[in-house]
């Protein structure tokens, strides 16, 4: 990008991300939300426009664009329905592990398929007893001739059940980050199971289940990098995962505000639309500077992640934080702009408070986020 604004590739993709979710997503999101649907058959169509590997490499199938492409195609969607937004990311980011660590057989047996979503992937580092804390995970992987065996337990995984590949952190090793590894392990491997769907306050578009593990036998050849280096390639991952929840909260986040705008235009009250009291305004004028500078930031994030700069987990963490409280920030302003209407589900507000709210907890919470830009800073 240029220093101040978008290419025009950068804008041709926003504007495809865009129609897509016109088309596609925002229609029936509120159906998916009320029933509990899982679009698996609007997700597999993100894939036929490259949306499921952005940034996996041309050679793997992939469309290999930048960190910034990415920000933008989610935001994009999320401002149809942040829920499949983020799923979506997931996949991407499951995908990236494998194409970024795994070697040609890894990749040769699982890209295809995750580049056109025949097969989709979840991400599993959270454990039932390791959440903030993920270096102290417990699932163990047991090295068993050409085998590992694996058991244990993985929580809150998006996907979990419905996915058919797991990108899991394991423990084969010492204690802390340095015995950790990645494996890549599949639905129907003998041992793998899955706890009921979690009753969650939003994100009800997707399944997220508990993934148990019982004497599970996976290929060492389904090792993604060498042992001992999951714990890099999961926070490698998840710089990634913090700029695009991050712009999912950003596209929902527009998405209200457009509503607002919309509302008080129209709502009349004491003989005049609402929209032209001062008080309307002042608040409508901060939602949308919070929001450009919000967005700005993560924009800056997503160049740095994308030219590996040396401080680009700071800004990744930064700019995650900055964006999920001001995404949940201006959602429940436009809802309080709403009055009572905006509490109520003929109205897409309230779906999108519940939706955001998750974003400061997922990817690293917003108060780890402040650990990791803290330590940063002192360690300067």
């Amino acid at each position: 990008m240029t220093q101040f604004d978008l290419t025009d590739e950068q804008r041709e993709i926003q504007d495809l991300a865009r129609r897509f979710t016109a088309d596609r997503i925002t229609p029936f999101a509120a159906e998916w939300d009320e029933k509990h649907i899982f679009p698996r058959d609007t997700i597999k169509e993100a894939a036929d426009l490259g949306f499921a590997a952005i940034y996996v490499s041309e050679e793997s199938g992939g469309i290999a664009l930048g960190r910034l492409e990415a920000a933008l195609i989610m935001e994009a969607m999320a401002y149809g329905c942040p829920s499949t937004s983020a799923f979506i990311s997931i996949h991407n980011m499951a995908s990236w592990m494998i194409d970024r660590f795994g070697d040609a057989d890894v990749k040769g047996r699982y890209l295809p398929d995750l580049v056109t979503m025949e097969r989709m992937a979840s991400y599993c580092l959270t454990e039932p007893g390791s959440g903030s804390d993920a270096a102290a995970l417990k699932t163990r992987a047991v090295l068993d001739g050409d085998h590992y065996v694996v058991s244990g337990s993985k929580q809150f995984i998006s996907g979990g059940g419905e996915n058919e590949v797991y990108v899991t952190m394991v423990r084969t090793g010492e204690e802390g980050p340095k015995g950790i590894s990645c494996l890549v392990i599949d639905k129907d491997m003998p041992g793998v199971s899955f706890g009921a769907n979690e009753r969650k306050l939003g994100w009800h578009s997707q399944p997220t289940r508990q993934v148990m593990f019982d004497q599970v036998r996976v290929p060492v050849a389904n090792r993604l990098g060498a042992e001992g280096e999951g714990f890099r390639i999961a926070m490698m991952g998840l710089d990634g995962g913090r700029l695009n929840i991050g712009a999912c909260s950003l596209g929902g986040a527009q998405r209200c505000l457009d509503e607002a705008v919309a509302y008080v235009k129209d709502r009349r009250q004491f003989g005049k639309a609402i929209a032209e009291f001062q008080n309307t305004q002042f608040t409508l004028a901060d939602m949308a500077t919070e929001l450009e500078a919000a967005r700005a930031l993560l924009y800056l994030a997503a160049a740095k992640v994308t030219d590996n700069a040396p401080d680009k987990t700071r800004f990744a963490a930064m700019a995650k934080r900055l964006a999920t409280d001001t995404g949940s920030s201006v959602v429940d302003r436009a809802l309080q702009l709403h009055g009572g209407y905006g509490y109520l589900m003929d109205y897409p507000i309230e779906r999108f408070w519940r939706d955001l709210r998750v974003h400061s907890i997922l990817e690293g919470t917003n108060q780890v986020m402040r650990m990791i830009v803290g330590r940063d800073l002192l360690k300067a």
